[in-house]
């Protein structure tokens, strides 16, 4: 077993990241990729909860804004995260990790529902889980559902695979001058409205002196990096 900082870890996707170039979907190649990263950490004994966005299929809080009533926008985000659960843990399977979907809205026919004392009995068995349909709840996002997970199985750290290297001051993308941060921490988040996760979530780890690390999902053994205790990304705490 490598030499580890964090056994068990809370992994943080946006729905964006399984659709790669396309915006919408899947994309296969971006799918197995992330799977062999995955299958790179469980293969070190940590073990792995993740957390999926929805946004390459429905994104609530749009939809809001053109009308549709929040809470049934919310719910169809929800839902969009169980596909992308689902779709994750076939690719996972084929790449030999044992892993199971468990539903914050019961779905019996499709995945288990959230139990906390089985999801923890599944960690125990050595397997991945990913949690979805967000808390169950509209008007909470999936980073806050990250988080709640991530206490709720005694996660060492909260993980947050992005498209960029880590937390700056403004978006690298639209920003050439944007500062880097290697570690930050929460109150500096809050007060300067860095975008890292929404202020729930934010708050909710610094409650519970909860880590948060911030990495790119592109950079090629960030995520088992990270878990080795190595300087990748940003830290938050």
């Amino acid at each position: 077993m490598a030499d580890l900082r964090y056994r068990r870890i809370l992994l943080k996707l946006s729905g964006e990241a399984l659709a790669g170039d396309k915006g919408f979907g899947f994309d296969f190649d971006v799918l197995k990729r992330l799977a062999g990263e995955i299958k790179q950490v469980v293969e070190q004994g940590v073990s792995i909860g993740m957390v999926i966005g929805g946004g390459n299929i429905v994104r609530g809080a749009q939809l809001a804004k053109v009308g549709m009533d929040r809470v049934n926008a919310d719910y169809m985000g929800m839902l969009g995260t169980v596909i992308n659960g689902l779709a994750l843990q076939d690719v996972l399977e084929r790449e030999g990790v044992d892993t199971r979907v468990m539903t914050a809205i019961r779905m019996e026919e499709l995945a288990e529902p959230y139990i906390r004392r089985r999801a923890l009995r599944h960690f125990e068995k050595g397997r991945t889980v990913i949690f979805a349909a967000g808390t169950g709840n509209p008007y909470f996002s999936t980073d806050t559902a990250a988080v709640l997970r991530a206490i709720q199985m005694k996660a060492d750290v909260v993980i947050k695979a992005t498209s960029v290297d880590g937390v700056y001051s403004a978006d690298p993308k639209k920003d050439a001058s944007a500062k880097f941060y290697p570690e930050i921490g929460y109150r500096d988040v809050i007060l300067d409205q860095l975008g890292v996760m929404d202020q729930t979530a934010i708050t909710l780890c610094s409650e519970n002196k909860l880590p948060l690390i911030v990495l790119n999902i592109h950079t090629h053994g960030s995520i088992a990096a990270a878990t080795r205790g190595e300087r990748v990304g940003t830290l938050v705490r």
